[in-house]
């Protein structure tokens, strides 16, 4: 009996159906030969500090550096803390049963980092030795499936994906638990956390934040002629933009309706603007993020369910390029695509002897190659409206990587009047190429609209009256709020502004995050309560420009330093580094990450002043944990942890002041349940629960749950 182990019953059931194994069991599949199982996700976990020892965590016990490291089965958190996840202990047990009965077992785990993580973990926690081979595909249509399962590879050609994979998550235990414990230590509060990866990322969007709200504008003057040529017209700006209103004036008032324009220059010039690369998922989240509106999280979501549908190839892809033997799919793949009503009249105009090989580099290619479709005609009524959407993102974007380039012709001309030089920078396309296959509006404003408009043309030499004159005020402007398109190509360039696509390209092993990361890395930003959104931008919360402004200088938010290790995992993986000499590495920055945030003092903080309900005299302090009157024979005493949901400075000065809060979203019940409710004082100053009128049907019976003040009750 050979064993296979999928990363996900659908994908399991799909190599069962292929290897033949057609009997349905409790956890997997029989037949042919075969035992088909799989995991659900991570089965087995790195161990949370309880299991080393620390119950109780000081400054004194850290950093928490584990030598070795053990593995658990996956966790879960419950009203009593973490427990075992039932779940992934039965599908463990099925594992374990199947793997004992077979004498080889063949991998397939998604083919990349985490897949083979996964796999790697459930057999080193059940300790088994059997040799294992390697099925490694690219998309799960069945030809892709019998093709690898003919070529399986050993599974020590995998074992450096395996040790960049351990090595990633242990340095993520190491920064993430040592860094979280010791802010938890300095600040008096355990619902903030820090990470390798998360903490840079919210630096970018703090530090954004806070340059774009500081920014001074300052007022500067653009002066503009305009020139007419029979019934057209053009106009044309001064060169340098003005600083000063009185010299604008002074310039203004030199121009009269009897001052002449000598054109200087006249000069034309063909550009070609090369198709877009392929997608990568990261690439394909940033699109998705500005035309659909989709977050990374969700991209990634629903391009993971078209995979398992067949309908495009392996999505947590880092690379843009394809193969050569891959570019012999592509004409059959473009036909199909060309079918769908929205290529249709494309795809007539589509020069099939001379598609563009800008994506075809097999030196380019890392463990997969670029997204594309697989050849498995969808049915679009199957799909859901996003599944749709992004299905024609992809495809489009095929079509647009192998098109010819855009050809776009420049005009400069420039025009001397009374001593000053004015220009006029205009584009124009002459042939769509690429472009035409969306057609956006967003693609022809950024092509057509000129600095100034008109489109009269004069010739070098020429001599024109000046039929207009303006003056115009302008502030200058910051660098805008990062939206999650923006983000993500912050964190794959390392933060830098970086507009040359190829540049971008090489910039990427120094990014922050992996593809298959990057979602999960801003979701967490979300999840912890330090960013939200504000339209399509990316905000901080109160309590995430608290914990960047703690941490900014320390090595934990640095952005290039972050960089840097992600660098170091890919030479792991490539055999240019030992796993060894990169653990050493981390351990030492563990320990000098947590040396920075145990130094970090949070000082009280005042409440603005609010005299307290109780008493009348004292004044309300507010600290990390809790907020208090300040008389000492008052005893006014109101945590901050209510109900797994941790107040905020400004839920604390409405309860105080005025005896209620507004509406709090996300408070937990006994069992779990989520509900939205207000915070009051009642006659003896404990705090209650206050729900909307009329209530809520399925409100959880939590009203008579008091914040008294005892520890108990506040954590």
């Amino acid at each position: 009996m050979i064993a296979i182990i999928a990363e996900k019953p659908s994908v399991g059931r799909e190599i069962a159906r292929i290897a033949g194994a057609t009997e349905a069991k409790d956890g997997y599949m029989e037949g042919n030969g075969y035992s088909v199982t799989w995991a659900l996700g991570h089965l087995v976990q790195l161990a949370l500090p309880g299991t080393y020892g620390y119950t109780r965590t000081s400054g004194d016990n850290l950093p928490l550096l584990p030598d070795p490291f053990q593995l658990v089965i996956r966790q879960r958190k419950t009203d009593r803390g973490m427990a075992t996840d039932p779940v992934a202990a039965k599908q463990l047990r099925t594992i374990d049963s199947v793997f004992s009965r077979c004498s080889a077992i063949i991998v397939a785990t998604d083919a990349g980092r985490e897949g083979e993580l996964i796999f790697r973990y459930i057999y080193s926690y059940l300790g088994y030795t059997k040799p294992f081979r390697r099925l490694w595909i690219s998309s799960l249509t069945d030809e892709a499936i019998r093709k690898g399962l003919s070529e399986l590879k050993e599974g020590t050609e995998y074992d450096s994906l395996y040790h960049a994979a351990d090595c990633r998550a242990k340095a993520d235990w190491l920064v993430g638990i040592n860094a979280s414990q010791a802010l938890a230590i300095a600040s008096g509060t355990f619902n903030q956390s820090l990470g390798r990866v998360q903490t840079p990322t919210l630096a970018m969007i703090c530090a954004r934040f806070k340059e774009n709200r500081e920014f001074v504008p300052t007022d500067y003057w653009q002066l503009s002629v305009t020139l007419k040529k029979g019934d057209d017209f053009r106009q044309f700006r001064h060169v340098e933009n003005i600083p000063e209103k009185t010299e604008a004036d002074r310039l203004y008032d030199r121009i009269t309706i009897d001052s002449m324009a000598a054109i200087t220059k006249t000069e034309r010039k063909r550009g070609f603007q090369a198709p877009p690369l392929l997608y990568d998922l990261t690439a394909l989240q940033k699109d998705c993020n500005v035309h659909l509106d989709l977050s990374a999280e969700k991209t990634l979501a629903v391009a993971q369910s078209l995979y398992e549908k067949k309908l495009i190839s392996y999505p947590r892809t880092g690379s843009r390029y394809i193969p050569d033997d891959v570019m012999r799919q592509v004409p059959d793949l473009l036909r199909g695509v060309i079918g769908m009503k929205e290529f249709r009249e494309y795809g007539g105009t589509l020069d099939w002897d001379n598609l563009s090989t800008r994506s075809v580099n097999a030196g380019k290619v890392t463990d997969h190659h670029a997204l594309i479709v697989t050849g498995v005609q969808p049915v679009m009524e199957t799909l859901t409206e996003q599944e749709q959407a992004v299905y024609r993102m992809i495809a489009g974007r095929m079509l647009e990587a192998f098109s010819p380039v855009c050809e776009k012709e420049t005009l400069v001309i420039e025009a001397a009047v009374d001593g000053l030089t004015f220009r006029s920078h205009s584009v124009s396309v002459v042939k769509p190429g690429w472009r035409a296959v969306f057609n956006r509006s967003e693609d022809k404003e950024n092509d057509e609209e000129t600095e100034n408009k008109g489109t009269a043309r004069f010739d070098e030499s020429e001599t024109v009256p000046v039929s207009g004159r303006s003056l115009a005020k302008k502030k200058t402007m910051p660098k805008p709020l990062y939206t999650e398109a923006t983000l993500l190509a912050a964190m794959e360039s390392c933060g830098k502004e970086l507009a040359d696509e190829e540049v971008r390209e090489a910039m990427k092993e120094l990014g922050i995050g992996t593809p298959a990361t990057r979602a999960a890395v801003i979701a967490t930003l979300f999840k912890r309560e330090y960013v939200e959104r504000s339209g399509k931008a990316l905000v901080p919360t109160d309590k995430g420009m608290a914990v960047y402004e703690a941490v900014r200088k320390m090595r934990v938010a640095d952005v290039e330093l972050t960089g840097s290790w992600e660098k170091t995992l890919m030479q792991i993986e490539r055999h240019k580094l030992s796993p060894e000499t990169f653990m050493r590495s981390i351990s030492v920055y563990a320990r000098q990450v947590t040396e920075e945030v145990l130094s970090i003092r949070f000082p009280e903080t005042a409440s603005g002043g609010i005299v307290c309900p109780k008493c009348g005299k004292g004044k309300i302090i507010l600290r990390q944990k809790l907020a208090k009157c300040n008389n000492e024979g008052c005893g006014l005493l109101v945590f901050r942890r209510f109900l797994n949901k941790e107040l905020t400075d400004q839920h604390l000065a409405q309860l105080f002041s005025s005896g209620t809060t507004k509406l709090i979203k996300g408070f937990k019940g006994k069992k779990g349940t989520a509900f939205d409710a207000a915070l009051a004082f009642d006659k003896e100053y404990n705090v209650t629960l206050s729900f909307p009128k009329p209530q809520v049907r399925n409100a959880p019976k939590q009203s008579g749950r008091k914040n008294t003040g005892r520890k108990s009750t506040g954590h």
